[in-house]
């Protein structure tokens, strides 16, 4: 086993040492060296996907033995593993498709390999209905015989089968179906029709489906059909509320035909075949499930607001994930997977002040071994370090943020500058993980702060609620509020600090220097938001007026009127900028609309305001390109040298 991890490794990564001066900006820009590392069901094999930026590869080893075939994939973006059985790996890329001159899309496609490192097949290659997806949703898989079970579309079964007699014009169109595809040819079948509202599917082990989502298409109420064994017709389980009201459904388990719902009483468990509901977990902002993808049933209950911790279920599991997290102490320990007998475990160990690192953990040798680094280079390298903090915002709502100091003391009597580094969503939030703008920042000496402000997810649902209508108000005073009580503890400078983010977070950045124009020096968005009213014209002619899309949209914006949108929207507000800004933004974005950024340098240049615009070629929203990245990652840095030295 261990000639093979070394093997494995040196196929993956390169040697690295460490840095004296800070690493370069391609260290932190390359995609990582590891993506997605996947165990078979025997435990007998490991699949790692990753490679050098521009020569991704396949490599599948088994224990033991010699050899580590490898498959090419090229230049393209890879996003993740699945074994069916032992006998294929699934492996999902994604790559661009021309439409027409001015428009590609970007699909997410599986490819069937075998063990021995050859592709045989390309899901759904010869059908063209399954061109539509930008996506191939995997809902499972079975190992004898190997299928994959997959969503795509088909005909929709009309009212006659649902539980909902209403007849609507568009039942009688397509919608999104199970499909059973052969990973030896990326063929299917279709084995379960949806309706108009069915948003998908869980199913079990054997590939049978056990429970639909649904999402009405008129009233965007949000409901759960289940079909335990031994019945045919789907039944109602679960009536919801809206659409958002998705959020409460944690999932579907196979060992007690069940499904789990957060309520007013906290998690619950309710069966599908009578309804029964017995309590599971108390409710917690973070909670989340951790799953047995072989037994399809939770066996861990995580939470925490910081770093998160794990009540195990199931004993083997937990006390693997306990030996791991005392050999790694201070890092998140995530049980990437596990053989079906549970002797041999995949964990991906990082925090913020360390790569990703793949382990293969051996229960009857007792044996940790590393596989493969997320960012090869940057071992050895002084990073940053990261605490956490929580601080009142002005209307008394206690916020969470990570603040990285730069590695190293500062000079006496000095105080660092700050960066101000809002996430995107905007109802996600920053985790206890490697961060490499964050990194990239704090060795290049600058503080990072990283506010969780109202809107974000996992810190409870009032909180979430909270940043309803606020983009442009209470969620841009609490990052103001956040570089007060950074500034409180005497290692920052106030008066210096920068904002910068991407998605929503570039708008953040851009409302920052537009409507609080003397708190920062400067501003840098990357593939951000500048015009709401934009943004709205937008999602209404790519996903229609009265999509589930839009309807989150307008939630999020509180229903503003045409007035409110003007006043939160930093392209027509371009008067009050005083600080340059920075627009990074790819040529072919598909979630923020590059003419987001063009309207921005268009408006700051009309008014004759510092500002400077790259456009990224052949780049998506989540630069996805070591080359692109880079030069980004490059550009801060010059731009932040010029408007925000760190030397005082």
């Amino acid at each position: 086993m261990r000639l093979f991890v070394s093997t494995a490794a040196a196929a993956l990564l390169s040697a690295a040492s460490a840095h004296a001066a800070p690493p370069p900006a391609s260290t932190f820009g390359r995609i990582p060296a590891v993506v997605d590392a996947e165990l078979s069901p025997s435990g007998q094999k490991i699949a790692i996907l990753g490679g050098a930026a521009d020569q991704r590869i396949l490599s599948i080893a088994t224990i033991d033995q010699p050899g580590l075939p490898i498959l090419q994939l090229g230049d393209v973006e890879v996003v993740n593993l699945t074994w069916a059985g032992d006998a294929y790996v699934l492996a999902k890329i994604a790559y661009w498709e021309k439409v027409d001159a001015k428009r590609s899309y970007r699909l997410e496609r599986y490819i069937g390999v075998t063990p021995d490192a050859k592709a045989v097949s390309r899901f759904f290659d010869n059908r063209i209905s399954g061109s539509y997806m930008a996506t191939q949703p995997l809902l499972g898989v079975t190992s004898n015989p190997p299928r994959a079970l997959v969503l795509d579309i088909a005909a929709s079964t009309g009212a006659a089968g649902t539980m909902d007699s209403r007849m609507k014009k568009k039942d009688f169109g397509e919608a999104f179906s199970v499909w059973s595809i052969d990973p030896a040819t990326g063929q299917g079948k279709l084995v379960q029709k949806g309706d108009v509202d069915t948003e998908t599917f869980e199913v079990d082990s054997a590939g049978e489906a056990r429970v639909r989502l649904d999402v009405d298409t008129i009233s965007d109420r949000f409901s759960i059909y289940g079909r335990p064994p031994g019945k045919s017709q789907w039944a109602l389980v679960h009536a919801g509320g809206d659409f958002e009201s998705r959020r409460d459904y944690y999932g579907y388990s196979e060992a007690d035909q069940a499904i789990y719902l957060m309520t007013d009483q906290g998690l619950v468990r309710k069966r599908l075949a009578d309804g029964t509901v017995e309590k599971f977990a108390d409710g917690a902002p973070s909670l989340s499930l951790v799953w047995d993808e072989h037994r399809k049933t939770a066996v861990g209950i995580a939470s925490g607001l910081e770093m998160p911790t794990v009540q195990w279920l199931d004993p083997d599991v937990g006390a693997a994930h306990g030996l791991l997290s005392r050999a790694f102490k201070g890092k998140a320990v995530d049980m990437a997977g596990w053989s079906v007998d549970r002797t041999r475990f995949i964990a991906r160990v990082a925090s913020p002040s360390s790569p990703p690192v793949w382990y293969l953990y051996d229960k009857a040798r007792k044996e940790v071994s590393p596989l493969a680094e997320a960012y090869p280079e940057l071992k050895g390298a002084q990073l940053g370090t990261t605490r956490w903090i929580t601080y009142k915002a002005r209307d008394g709502l206690e916020i969470p943020a990570y603040l990285t100091l730069p590695p190293g003391a500062a000079p006496a009597g000095a105080k660092r500058p700050l960066i101000v580094l809002p996430h995107g969503g905007p109802e996600t939030r920053d985790t206890y993980d490697f961060d490499f703008l964050v990194q990239f920042l704090a060795t290049r000496g600058y503080a990072v702060l990283q506010p969780q402000f109202r809107g974000s997810w996992g810190f409870g649902d009032a909180f979430r609620r909270a940043g309803r209508g606020e983009w442009g108000g209470k969620m841009q005073t609490d990052l103001l509020d956040g570089v007060a009580a950074a500034a409180a503890g005497g290692e920052i400078d106030a008066s210096r600090v920068c904002v910068v983010g991407a998605s929503f977070g570039g708008y953040a950045a851009l409302a920052g220097v537009s409507l609080h124009p003397d708190a920062y020096r400067c501003a840098v968005s990357i593939a951000g938001i500048s015009d709401l009213g934009q943004l709205i014209l937008e999602e209404n002619r790519l996903y229609g007026r009265e999509s589930a899309g839009m309807e989150e949209l307008r939630d999020d914006l509180g229903a503003a009127d045409k007035g409110k949108l003007l006043a939160m929207s930093p392209a027509r507000n371009v008067a009050a900028v005083g600080a340059p800004v920075l627009l990074i933004h790819g040529d072919k974005d598909t979630v923020v609309q590059v003419a987001q950024s063009e309207r921005m340098a268009e408006a700051l240049r009309a008014a004759g305001k510092p500002h400077e615009l790259m456009i990224l070629e052949d780049e998506n929203h989540y630069f996805t390109k070591a080359a692109n990245r880079t030069r980004m990652l490059e550009a801060i840095e010059a731009f932040l040298a010029k408007n925000l030295p760190v030397a005082n």
